[in-house]
């Protein structure tokens, strides 16, 4: 049962459940700055809703020397399938928003890898090519 609610209580708040749709959507390994970019929220802040994710087993973490990347845990179990399944279901345009930020900072990887780290001038230009096109669909 404890660990059923220690699922629960991690995909209950907000920042975790974008985070886990990003996993989900992707499909990739991805580095603490890429989701803190895809985001638009604090390292500290991301760092934190990661280790609640790692805690309740629903995401894996790799180190690379200084880099940490992190990776949806394999769905074991049915249930935790049928968990993924029903998020992957989920229509917002926040997770729509978010999902193409992550795309655009998956234009700055070298090899498949992330390299480049938070404030980031590349990623600046990006980003605001992505706000000037969500502007111009409104």
């Amino acid at each position: 049962m404890e660990n059923y609610l220690k699922i629960f209580k991690a995909l209950s708040e907000r920042t975790r459940l974008r985070i886990i749709n990003l996993f989900l959507r992707s499909g990739r390994e991805l580095c603490v700055c890429e989701i803190v970019d895809a985001l638009s929220e604090t390292q500290y802040n991301i760092s934190k809703h990661l280790k609640e994710l790692k805690y309740a087993g629903l995401v894996e973490e790799r180190k690379m020397g200084r880099w940490v990347s992190y990776r949806l845990t394999a769905a074991r179990t049915e249930f935790l399938a049928n968990i993924f399944n029903s998020l992957q279901s989920l229509q917002d345009d926040v997770l729509l928003m978010d999902l193409k930020r992550l795309e655009g900072r998956f234009s700055l990887r070298q090899e498949g890898r992330c390299v480049i780290g938070l404030g980031s001038k590349q990623w600046e230009k990006i980003l605001r090519k992505i706000e000037a096109k969500k502007e111009r669909s409104d």
